[in-house]
């Protein structure tokens, strides 16, 4: 399909004045129902919406001015119009999709903007990988704008990427047509000690007249969040609990609380508005990180509005954090997240402002999406092949390359084990006895092995360490080649054989997140662009997706979304514990540290 832009706001200006006027005829007009207005947080009743060029043209009383013969008319029988769902922060990667397969599965969910940071290709394929990113997002029906990504590697010296990202690499993705700021500011320790590097990247973007993203993922709010407040992050998304919310917003930050598939931090934040009565306005919501089974079988950006209203919110406020709130904060009210006069014509028909059913989605002009099917085609780039071959091990791995040594003579160790916390992102950094057995750690019980696999450059090299919190039982492994930030392969298991083979298969495929028990294979979800994504349809996917979780409950884990948890384990920008391909990382001391403590 051919993509043809929406003209801008000062170019339809004429076309919009005459339909408003009653001079020329709407494209579409919308009546009998009542319009949400965000800006002014009422349900207007009885008023009615007319669409010309792909945007607003009349949001009045009494529409049938605009009305011609060739005039589109919707009947809305006394149901709602809502703007489109704004999601303020989120990565595409996570869904394991292409741009255009992630659009699909989220037009009938009724998303119609999207805030993405490609950081995830970034750290695999460099500045071109966020330029085909790029590329795909601006030619889908509906606007997804892209944050430059800020941070490859996203902790320096304490991991390898396959590219890094650099201030020159900013400045020169700022002129780009689609890019909107700069994506979350993960090396906040950087940040507060007055990086060069970082200063640079983020003075780039305040020079372009563009929104720097943050992310301070440390609950210390004393001297070093001041300081990273004043060095120009304009959000984050990385509290957890109210005085977090409050901490930002105090700072003229926006607070963006997130529910994805594993972050549940609306619930634990939210009450600064519902019981502490802050400004609404000072708070956005956004998923962060959705993979592909959220979307088909529970929704996107409906489903956060839903659960904050669940969780207390008054509906409409919980619609001004996803819609003008998220346009306000990378400013763009004046061109979308709400339905007034301009703005693109981006809105959602539905029959309970509560529950939210989400029946007619209409981007741009068009209808996008009808009784949860779209209804239009999602364009897809045509990615390079070497972008499909991306896992590059540098030899076939067998058991002994998992096996983690003792100190000469010990027959028990004092360890450091990665704690997993379910439905959030940091972990905990344990300390456990681990036996030992013919000179190797042993460990049992909810204690397994990780290590991480590295696969940019074809080094060999594979850390191990230990990890707590999944549950799994019998001989198995599970490894995955999407690793947040730097994505190497983490091969989680335990049984080193069963190591093995899952890291081999990935190499095998070309990436992707594979299940092994007692040697067979159970799941297989192949995401061969960049080892990150699969440009097959999002159901399909999400199938997959529903096999790879099948198999890990067969392997004894029953963690709520345990796969996105499996996913950050190497993610060395958030406390507690981590591996990376130089070793076991202390995040509260941005340090790498020792496996074992001491020989007991």
């Amino acid at each position: 399909m051919e993509h043809t832009p929406l003209k801008s706001w000062a170019d339809s200006a004429a076309t919009l004045v005459a339909v408003a006027a009653g001079r020329a005829p709407a494209d579409t007009v919308l009546r009998g129902g009542s319009v949400v207005n965000v800006h002014t947080r009422e349900v207007l009743e009885g008023w009615q919406v007319a669409i010309s060029s792909g945007r607003f043209a009349y949001v009045g009383p009494d529409a049938s001015h605009c009305i011609g013969p060739e005039t589109n008319v919707i009947e809305l029988d006394g149901r709602y119009l809502i703007p489109g769902l704004c999601d303020g922060h989120m990565h595409i990667e996570s869904g394991m999709l292409t741009p255009a397969e992630f659009a699909s599965a989220v037009i009938p969910h009724g998303t119609t903007t999207m805030f993405t940071d490609p950081h995830e290709i970034a750290n695999v394929l460099g500045l071109r990988g966020v330029r085909l990113m790029h590329d795909e997002a601006l030619i889908q029906p509906i606007s997804i704008f892209t944050q430059m990504p800020s941070c490859a590697p996203s902790a320096p010296g304490l991991e390898t990427t396959g590219y890094e990202i650099g201030p020159d690499d900013v400045t020169e993705a700022m002129s780009w047509p689609g890019i909107i700021g700069l994506g979350e500011m993960m090396n906040f320790p950087g940040v507060v000690n007055g990086s060069q590097q970082m200063l640079a990247e983020i003075a780039a973007t305040q020079n372009a007249g563009k929104t720097v993203g943050g992310h301070y993922a440390s609950p210390d709010l004393g001297p070093d969040f001041h300081a990273y407040a004043a060095g120009g992050p304009a959000d984050d998304h990385e509290g957890t609990c109210e005085a977090d919310a409050i901490a930002r917003v105090r700072q003229g930050m926006r607070s963006m609380m997130r529910l994805g598939s594993a972050w549940y931090d609306v619930e634990s934040q939210i009450t600064a508005v519902t019981e502490k009565g802050l400004d609404p306005r000072g708070f956005i919501l956004c998923t962060d990180d959705c993979h592909s089974g959220t979307l088909v079988n529970d929704g996107h950006m409906n489903r956060v509005v839903r659960h904050a209203i669940a969780c207390g919110c008054d509906p409409l406020i919980a619609l001004q954090m996803a819609t003008i709130n998220t346009a306000t904060h990378f400013g763009l009210e004046r061109e979308l997240g709400s339905i007034a006069p301009g703005r693109r014509a981006d809105l959602i028909v539905t029959s309970d402002l509560r529950e939210l059913p989400i029946e007619t989605v209409i981007a741009q002009g068009r209808i996008v999406a009808e009784g949860g099917k779209i209804k239009v085609c999602c364009p897809h780039l045509d990615w390079p092949q070497d972008v499909r071959k991306t896992v590059r091990m540098g030899r076939e791995l067998a058991a002994p390359d998992f096996e983690i040594k003792a100190p000469e003579g010990a027959t028990k160790v004092r360890a450091r084990v990665i704690g997993v916390v379910e439905n959030q992102a940091p972990t905990e950094n344990l300390s456990r006895d681990i036996a030992v057995k013919q000179g190797l750690l042993a460990p049992s019980g909810d204690v397994c092995q990780i290590a991480l696999v590295e696969r940019h450059r074809g080094t060999g090299t594979v850390v191990n360490a230990l990890v707590e919190g999944f549950g799994y039982t019998g001989k198995m492994a599970m490894a995955s080649t999407v690793a947040h930030d730097s994505h190497h392969m983490i091969v989680v298991g335990t049984d080193r054989e069963n190591m093995a083979f899952a890291a081999n298969r990935l190499a095998e495929v070309g990436g992707g997140v594979t299940v092994f028990k007692n040697g067979e294979e159970l799941a297989l979800i192949e995401l061969p662009i960049a080892g990150l994504m699969s440009d097959r349809p999002a159901a399909e996917v999400a199938a997959k997706a529903d096999r790879m979780v099948a198999a890990m409950r067969d392997c004894g884990c029953t963690l709520n979304n345990a796969y996105m948890q499996h996913s950050l384990l190497a993610l060395v920008v958030i406390p507690s514990l981590r591996i990376s391909d130089l070793g076991l990382v202390d995040v509260t001391r941005f340090e790498l540290t020792d496996l074992i403590e001491d020989t007991l």
